[in-house]
């Protein structure tokens, strides 16, 4: 059931469906109320004058009282129709023979008129004034003056034109110069005039009605206005306004579409009924109109109320035998359209309800026990009502027009869209079909949406825009394996397969998230605001991945797999996290996790960070994701070159519904990340929840540094990032961070060198005009590992040698050099990447004088230290020494801060010392409410450049 609604839904989807649906619906059932508008126009006009109620006194009221009788005639047989199809439709088809033979009678009777023309036209006179057509209301004879009695007389139409009925008295000029003469308004088919009706005559609004070819002696234009008996024009015509009214004549054939529920062989019955439909009805029309342009004078045919001739029906004189034959077969014809409007409406209204994808409707999808849509029709009936009471056809007929075009544009659409998608399942029974004429018919309903009126157009769009949107986020979730679906997959797969599986441009990169989620025994989530923090993080906008690990074998965990899928799907729907979920079954918890860093995302859309929660109970042996799985994690991000996001105390973060009001969010800058810790704050700060927050960056300089320097520096490369943030630099002994930096810190002259990039990179835009593609070109830079421990086995303390990689670096031409190559992050293996000291500067005119086995000297001294947690042999005290110093001074600078970001050490290479690394991060953020430990992936992910 549903006709045409369930073609388009079922092969552009739900939301498709639903919004031309209910326009289509809409456009049915004012098509009904445009019929019912009709039979009574017969019944008042032609059949019975005498029943009108409204009477009008005066000759301009006529329009109005005739309005007002169709209010309430129409209202009247609106309410007797709605009883027949409420009994039951087989009525309707009973009835439904019965007009339909009325009409070919009619038809029938047309074409015998028309040939009985050629050798007896009838006796149809009409009365010029020139040129002009004079309406016959107002007078009876066709003549200025007669004889009686062998005397002149003046007749009516003199005295309309003439101040008194004297043959001396002064007439208007058009009528003293022109004669009155007599034609016939249907002169045959044999007349010729055909000729004359052959090209088109538009004409403006109160123009009158003239007969081309007829000899006229022009008088001042002003006697063209006034109160004189001409026909006139009540509307502007030109082609696309008369298109708009006739079209919805041409609108019944998908009616047996409609009813498609109630045909017995619906595949066999629509398509042949919907051609004969078309071939017939194109027939008898365009017949119709070259029969009536060959018999009938044009100045008729433009007369739109037959003023000319005293409002007879026109095609009715044509018609042999009678007349009534044509006034009978009117009657019925519009009254059978309008009781199939109210038969195929509330169906078709039935077939949206039952489907449940627009919920305010469903309750009209309830009927009689036999299926019959009783409540769709009582809402059928009403909107009809309303458009009995605009009354007027004109209003009327052009919205019809829009509804009914967008739904044969849609069909035409769906029809290409399946054949161009090659779906397995689209096998038409019809073969002589090709898309490119679904395209053309889509071409064509919309071209004529916009030539029959653009506003109107516009707002039938409207209204099916407003519809598409309340179903698709409103509606209920439905698959069909529509069309839309399958353009969706298409396109998805042409845009991963042009995007490049390798590292975005620096200016594109943003953190594409795989966020390690930890379900409780119930397969519920265990820290939902993970995702609220992811949702604040990412605004919709980039790749999210929501991944966790159940332990187990997949074939004894399928339905726990399930569920747990689903319950994260629900909270990503109430986080407003858009992403995609994936769940992986793993007979251990580290190798789940291994397997979700390692593949999951496809192609060119993979992760780059990875998002988790602090273990809280790390201490804890019987906890599955204990510190040996947390420290496995971070060594497996590293390896995979991602970069690592650790969210501590993750039950205190904000819903997505908080707000604050007020501030900070404090970024502890300790080691150079590639710019990660600056880009965070500021992607958060576009969400509500963080956007009042102001962003603080605090960073360590040691004593013997110039802090003023460094802060101007700094102050002046945000400027540059445009990032508005507040700088404070915070001295400390060197010892006192020597525990945290040991891993990523440079020698001396790497330091003093990423000091001297960043100011040379302020030399370089205040000179950016003369920049040249040497000062851009890429070099070759080597790549170290991190620091490795002496094993006792006497390996060598230098690393290998891992992957070169092309970077693009900004030189100052006044310090190139002397530039030391600058190591960049580039992991290998487990092997944790070394990142820059931020912002530490030394005394780097005194280094340009020291020779090169200094710094091999330099080199050699760095890697022969360990770090405190892998030498267990030695106290801890150094470490907890570092841990609490930094704990005190970010204690005391930020310890009201909304959040508080720090960066986050890599793990020892010695596996002994994953406990002690735990313990160094405990102490580190003991104290702070909120923290994001931020691990970078050794890239740079933020640029000067837009």
């Amino acid at each position: 059931a549903g006709g045409s609604y369930y073609m388009i839904s079922r092969s552009l989807g739900p939301e498709f469906g639903g919004a031309v649906g209910l326009c289509f619906y809409l456009g049915t059932t004012f098509a009904g109320a445009m019929y019912i508008l009709g039979t009574i126009e017969i019944l008042l006009t032609y059949i019975s004058p005498s029943a009108a109620i409204f009477k009008a006194e005066e000759v301009d009221g006529e329009t109005e009282a005739m309005l007002n009788n169709m209010r309430v005639y129409g209202t009247c047989i609106i309410i007797l129709m709605a009883i027949v199809v409420f009994v039951g439709v087989k009525y309707v088809n009973k009835l439904a023979l019965v007009f339909l033979a009325c009409v070919i009678l009619s038809i029938i009777a047309i074409y015998a008129g028309v040939i009985k023309t050629a050798f007896d036209p009838p006796d149809f006179p009409i009365c010029l004034l020139g040129n002009r057509t004079l309406s016959k209301r107002s007078f009876d004879v066709c003549a200025k003056f007669i004889e009686s009695n062998n005397e002149t007389k003046t007749t009516a139409l003199w005295q309309l034109f003439c101040d008194s009925s004297l043959l001396n008295a002064t007439c208007d000029d058009y009528f003293s110069l022109n004669n009155v003469t007599e034609i016939q308004g249907i002169p045959g088919i044999m007349s010729g005039v055909l000729i004359d009706n052959l090209w088109s005559t538009y004409s403006e609004k109160g123009s009158i009605v003239e007969k081309k070819n007829q000899p006229s002696v022009p008088g001042p234009e002003e006697t063209k206005l006034g109160g004189f008996p001409y026909v006139f024009t009540d509307i502007m015509t030109y082609f696309t306004m008369l298109v708009g009214i006739y079209f919805p004549s041409v609108t019944g054939i998908m009616a047996g579409s409609n009813r498609s529920g109630d045909l017995k062989d619906a595949q066999k019955s629509i398509p042949t009924g919907t051609i004969l439909a078309i071939a017939t009805t194109s027939f008898i029309y365009l017949s119709c109109i070259v029969m009536f342009g060959a018999c009938i004078e044009g100045v008729i045919l433009r007369d739109k109320f037959g003023e000319a001739v005293n409002g007879n029906l026109v095609v009715g004189t044509l018609a042999w035998p009678s007349p009534w034959v044509i006034v009978i077969g009117s009657f019925f014809s519009t009254c059978g359209a309008g009781l199939q409007s109210l038969t195929g409406a509330p169906r078709l209204l039935q077939a949206i309800a039952r489907d449940g994808i627009v919920p305010f409707i469903q309750v009209f999808g309830h009927g009689k026990a036999n299926g019959e849509p009783t409540w769709a029709l009582l809402l059928t009936a009403g909107i009809c009502e309303i458009g009995i009471l605009i009354a007027s056809l004109d209003s009327v007929a052009p919205i019809l027009s829009m509804f009914f075009l967008m739904c044969y544009m849609f069909v035409n659409l769906a029809c290409a869209v399946q054949t161009l998608l090659r779906t397995p399942n689209w096998r038409p029974r019809f073969k002589y079909y090709h898309w490119t004429l679904s395209f053309l018919g889509m071409s064509l309903c919309l071209a004529l949406m916009f030539i029959c009126s653009w506003y109107y157009a516009l707002i039938a769009m409207l209204i099916a825009g407003c519809i598409y949107k309340y179903i698709e986020y409103r509606g209920a979730e439905k698959e069909w394996g529509d069309g839309i679906r399958g353009l969706s997959l298409n396109a998805a797969r042409y845009a991963l397969l042009r995007v490049e599986d390798v590292p975005p441009h620096t200016k594109n990169w943003r953190p594409q998230l795989l966020v390690l989620l930890n379900l409780d025994s119930q397969q519920l989530v265990k820290h939902p605001r993970l995702l609220s923090f992811t949702s604040q993080l990412k605004a919709g906008k980039g790749l999210t991945i929501v991944g966790s690990v159940l332990q187990g074998i997949y074939l004894d965990k399928c339905t726990e797999t399930q569920k747990a899928e689903e319950n994260v799907k629900s909270l990503m729907g109430v986080e407003k996290t858009k992403g995609f979920c994936q769940i992986v079954v793993s007979p251990n918890f580290r190798d789940g996790i291994s397997y979700l860093i390692q593949s999951a995302g496809l192609g060119g859309m993979k992760h780059n960070t990875v998002l988790m929660a602090w273990p809280e109970s790390w201490k804890q042996t019987e906890n599955c994701f204990s510190w040996k799985n947390f420290v496995d994690t971070v060594r497996e991000t590293t390896a995979a070159q991602q970069a690592l996001l650790v969210a501590k105390n993750i039950d205190l973060f904000p819903t997505n519904q908080e707000r604050f009001t007020e501030g900070n969010i404090d970024v502890w800058w300790i080691v150079h990340d590639g710019g990660m810790l600056m880009l965070l704050p500021f992607l958060l700060r576009q969400h509500k929840v963080w956007r009042k927050c102001k962003m603080r960056i605090f960073t360590v300089a040691q004593m013997d540094d110039n802090s003023i320097q460094m802060k101007k520096d700094l102050q002046m490369f945000l400027y540059h990032l445009r990032l508005n943030a507040e700088v404070e630099v915070v001295e400390m002994f060197e010892n006192d961070i020597s525990a945290f930096t040991y891993e990523k810190t440079l020698m001396m002259e790497q330091r003093s060198q990423m000091l001297k990039i960043f100011l040379s990179l302020v030399n370089f835009l205040s000179q950016i005009q003369s920049i040249t593609n040497e000062s851009r070109g890429s070099i070759r830079r080597k790549s170290y590992s991190s620091l490795q421990s002496a094993g006792q086995d006497g390996q060598s303390l230098l690393p290998n040698e891992y992957g070169e990689e092309e970077a693009q670096l900004i030189h100052d031409r006044n310090t190139a050099s002397h530039s030391a190559p600058v190591v960049k992050a580039n992991v290998a293996a487990a092997v944790p990447e070394k990142v820059q000291m931020t912002w530490t500067k030394e005394k780097f005119v005194a280094e340009k004088h020291k020779n090169k086995e200094s710094n091999v000297s330099g080199f050699k001294d760095i890697f022969n230290m360990k770090p405190e947690w892998e030498n267990l042999n030695q106290s801890n005290v150094r470490r907890m020494h570092t841990a609490v110093k930094l704990n005190g001074v970010v204690l005391n600078k930020s310890q009201h801060a909304q959040l508080v970001l720090l960066n986050m050490p890599g793990p020892p290479k010695n596996r002994k010392g994953d406990e002690n690394y735990m313990e160094f991060l405990e102490v580190l953020t003991e104290g702070l409410d909120r923290v994001l430990l931020v691990r970078g992936s050794g890239r740079e992910v933020i640029t000067i450049y837009s």
